[in-house]
C-alpha cells in the first residue's frame, strides 16, 4: 500500500469535510452547500464516502478526494497537503531517494571540466598555427565558420601534454581529467598522457546539451583508428548518446522523423544545409538503446547507409545472424533482422534509404540539398530493402533465381508481428518475383507458437487487451489513463485535437478525482510547456516528491504488453471519455435527486437545477456520439 492509499484509509472523508462543511446523510451519501463559492439556497455539494471522494454539482463544479479538498480549502500544493494528512492520520513519510549532492557536485565538476576542454580545443583550431591544417581540412570539407563555430568543434595539439599541463595549472587534478577521460593513465602508474593528440575534436553532449565527452578524428591518414571517443567515464556511455541530439530534437520533434548518418561531419553538414533532424551514433554502433532515446521525439527513424552498408553481400551477411542487440561491431551495418526486432519492441516506423555509390551524405547534400530530401523521402521500409537489393541485377526470368530470393525474403517477412504488413510485403515480393502469391504461402515457413504454459514477451499488437472493457472504477480509469499519457506525454496535444474535433473541451486535471493525479496532471503540463528538459525528465527532477512513487508505479511495463501508437492514443481518448461520461451520469443523478428535494421550496432553487439538467444531458449525447466513432487526430 502507498503512502497516499494508507493516509486515505486511516482518515475518513465526511470527518474531514464534516468539519468545515454542515453535512446531511441522504440515503449512502451526504449534501451540504459548497464551501468554495457562495451559496445559500441549493445544497449543491456532496461527500461520496465509498469511493472517498467529493464533488459540488453548483457554480465550482470541481471535485476530487480528501487531498484535493486539503489543497483548495488552504491553497496548499499537493506535498503540502500530504504533511498535514500524513501527520493527522499518524503516518511516516520517507524520503524519496536523490542523488546524493556531492555526488552531484562532482558531475557538475566534470562538466565544467569538458566545457573548458571545447574552448581548450576551439582555441587550438582558430587561434593557433598548429591548428590551421585542420581549419583548412573542415573548410574543404564544405564546412562554414559558423557551423564550425556551432558545434564547438576544435583541435587537439600534437603533443603528449598540452593539455594535461594546462589544466593542472587551471588547478585541476589528474584524477579529475582521468575521470572526464581527457587523459590516459601511462602503463607503468607513472604520470599521464593526453588522450586526443593531432586530431579534430567534436564535442559530444546528453540530450539536454550538457557535455559528456568527445569524439576525435585523424588528420594524419597513417594515425589508427580514424576516429576515437571519450572512454566510459561517470558521464560518457557511448551506446546511450547520439551526436547532435541535443541540437537536433526540435526539428526531429516539428518534421516527426529523425535520420540516422554515420560521421559527425555528414551530421554538420546536413544541418548546415538546413536537414537538421539528423544524429550519428557513438563509434557508428547503434543500439537499441539509442533508438529507444529518439522514441521520445518520434517514432518514425530513417537509416542512411552508404552504398556497400545497404549493399547484397551487407544484406546477405545481415540475413545469416538475428542479433538482438547490434552493439558489437564498429561499423554502422545493415542488420535486417536485428532492426525488424528493435522495431516491434519499440512500436516504430523503421526504414532505410542507400547512396549513391561512393558517396557520403555531406558530399550529397553540397552538391545538390534536392538530392538528399529525395533520397530521405524515397526511404524504405526494412523488408521491401531488403527483398529489392537481393532482386537488383539478378536474372529473374531464372526460376532458382526466384527460389533463392524467396528464401531469403520470406522468413523475414514471417518475424513481421503485424499480420496486415506481412500480407502486403508477401505481395511486393510476389509482383517483384513475378510468381503467384499462393506459391509463397506454400513455401512459407510456419510462424512459431509459443510453449504451451509460457506467454509470448510481445504479444501481437492487435491482440493487447484493454482494461476498460468492464468499465472499472474511476480511479482505475484514471490510473490507466495516465500511465498511457506518461508514456508518451506529447500525445496531450494529440488527444486534445480529438476531443475538439468530437466538441469537447480540452483535457484539464479536474477531469481526474485523485488528487495525486491531479497534481501530476498539472506537473505535466508544466513539463510540456518548457523545453530545457524532456518531459518525463523534468518530472522526476521537478514534481513533488510524493508523487515520484506514484510517477514510478506508472511507469512500470504493463502488464499485457505495450499497445501501438495507434492504439495508446485511441485508448486515452476513449478512457478520458468514458471518465467525462461516468461523471456526467453521476451529476445528472445527483441534480435529478436535488431537484426532488427543492421542488417544494418557494421558485429558485428548483427552476435553477431543473435549468441545468437538458445542459448535461447534451453533454452526454455528446460523450456518447464520441465512442460510438473512430478515435484519432485529423
Amino acid at each position: 500500500m502507498s503512502v497516499i492509499d494508507e493516509i486515505k484509509a486511516r482518515l475518513d472523508i465526511v470527518d474531514l469535510v464534516g468539519e468545515t462543511v454542515k453535512l446531511r446523510r441522504t440515503g449512502k451519501n451526504y449534501i451540504g452547500f459548497c464551501p468554495f463559492h457562495p451559496n445559500t439556497r441549493t445544497p449543491s455539494f456532496v461527500v461520496f464516502p465509498e469511493t472517498g471522494t467529493w464533488r459540488c454539482f453548483g457554480q465550482c463544479n470541481e471535485g476530487g478526494d480528501i487531498f484535493r479538498f486539503v489543497m483548495k480549502k488552504e491553497n496548499w500544493d499537493f506535498n503540502e497537503a500530504l504533511r498535514y494528512l500524513a501527520e493527522r492520520a499518524g503516518v511516516t513519510l520517507r524520503a524519496i531517494e536523490t542523488t546524493p549532492p556531492e555526488k552531484e557536485q562532482a558531475l557538475e565538476r566534470l562538466r565544467d571540466l569538458l566545457e573548458n576542454a571545447v574552448t581548450f580545443y576551439q582555441h587550438y583550431l582558430t587561434q593557433t598555427p598548429e591548428g590551421r591544417q585542420a581549419l583548412d581540412y573542415l573548410h574543404k570539407r564544405g564546412l562554414r565558420d559558423e557551423a564550425i563555430l556551432q558545434f564547438g568543434l576544435g583541435y587537439a595539439p600534437n603533443r603528449w601534454d598540452a593539455l594535461l599541463n594546462y589544466f593542472l595549472d587551471k588547478g585541476y587534478s589528474p584524477d579529475d581529467l582521468l575521470q572526464a577521460g581527457l587523459v590516459v593513465q601511462r602503463e607503468d602508474g607513472q604520470g599521464f598522457y593526453d588522450r586526443f593528440r593531432h586530431r579534430i575534436t567534436f564535442p559530444i553532449r546528453d540530450p539536454q546539451g550538457r557535455m559528456a565527452g568527445f569524439g576525435a578524428r585523424v588528420l594524419n591518414p597513417e594515425d589508427l583508428p580514424k576516429f576515437i571517443n571519450t572512454p566510459q567515464t561517470p558521464l560518457f556511455d557511448k551506446g546511450k548518446l547520439l551526436y547532435a541530439l541535443d541540437q537536433a530534437r526540435k526539428a526531429i520533434r516539428a518534421q516527426d522523423q529523425v535520420v540516422i548518418v554515420e560521421g559527425y561531419l555528414d551530421v554538420i553538414a546536413l544541418h548546415q544545409a538546413g536537414f537538421t533532424n539528423v544524429v550519428s551514433p557513438m563509434g557508428t554502433a547503434l543500439t537499441e538503446e539509442q533508438l529507444r532515446l529518439l522514441k521520445r521525439f518520434t517514432r518514425h527513424i530513417v537509416l542512411a547507409l552508404d552504398a556497400d552498408a545497404a549493399g547484397q553481400k551487407a544484406t546477405l551477411r545481415g540475413l545469416e545472424v538475428a542479433r538482438q542487440a547490434m552493439d558489437h561491431t564498429e561499423e554502422l551495418v545493415f542488420d535486417a533482422r536485428g532492426l525488424l526486432h528493435f522495431e516491434a519492441r519499440l512500436q516504430a516506423d523503421l526504414r532505410v534509404t542507400t547512396l549513391p555509390p561512393g558517396q557520403d551524405p555531406d558530399e550529397v547534400v553540397l552538391a545538390d540539398p534536392q538530392r538528399w530530401a529525395n533520397l530521405i523521402a524515397a526511404a524504405k521500409p526494412i523488408v521491401v530493402h531488403v527483398m529489392e537489393t537481393l532482386a537488383a541485377e539478378r536474372d529473374l526470368n531464372d526460376p532458382k533465381v526466384k527460389r533463392e530470393i524467396a528464401a531469403q525474403v520470406l522468413p523475414l517477412i514471417e518475424e513481421v508481428p503485424d499480420a496486415v504488413e506481412r500480407e502486403d510485403y508477401r505481395q511486393r515480393l510476389a509482383r517483384l518475383l513475378r510468381v503467384d502469391e499462393r506459391a509463397l504461402l506454400q513455401t512459407t515457413p510456419a510462424r512459431p507458437r509459443p510453449r504451451p504454459g509460457r506467454r509470448p514477451a510481445t504479444p501481437p499488437a492487435q491482440a493487447t487487451p484493454t482494461l476498460l472493457s468492464n468499465q472499472p472504477p474511476l480511479h482505475e480509469m484514471e490510473t490507466h489513463c495516465l500511465r498511457l499519457l506518461l508514456r508518451h506525454p506529447e500525445n496531450l496535444y494529440l488527444l486534445n485535437r480529438i476531443l475538439q474535433q468530437a466538441n469537447l473541451t480540452r483535457l484539464t486535471p479536474q477531469d481526474f478525482e485523485q488528487g495525486s493525479h491531479q497534481a501530476l496532471i498539472q506537473w505535466l503540463l508544466q513539463a510540456l510547456e518548457q523545453d530545457d528538459m524532456e518531459p518525463l525528465q523534468y518530472l522526476q527532477h521537478h514534481a513533488d516528491e510524493a508523487l515520484q512513487d506514484l510517477l514510478q508505479a506508472l511507469l512500470a511495463p504493463l502488464p499485457h504488453g505495450e499497445p501501438t501508437p495507434e492504439q495508446q492514443l485511441e485508448d486515452i481518448a476513449r478512457t478520458l471519455i468514458k471518465i467525462r461520461l461516468a461523471r456526467v451520469n453521476a451529476t445528472l443523478q445527483q441534480y435529478r435527486f436535488l431537484h426532488e428535494q427543492t421542488q417544494n421550496e418557494a421558485s429558485g432553487p428548483a427552476d435553477e437545477i431543473a435549468a441545468l439538467i437538458p445542459q448535461y444531458i447534451q453533454l452526454r449525447a455528446r460523450l456518447e456520439k464520441a465512442l460510438a466513432q473512430p478515435l484519432q487526430p485529423d
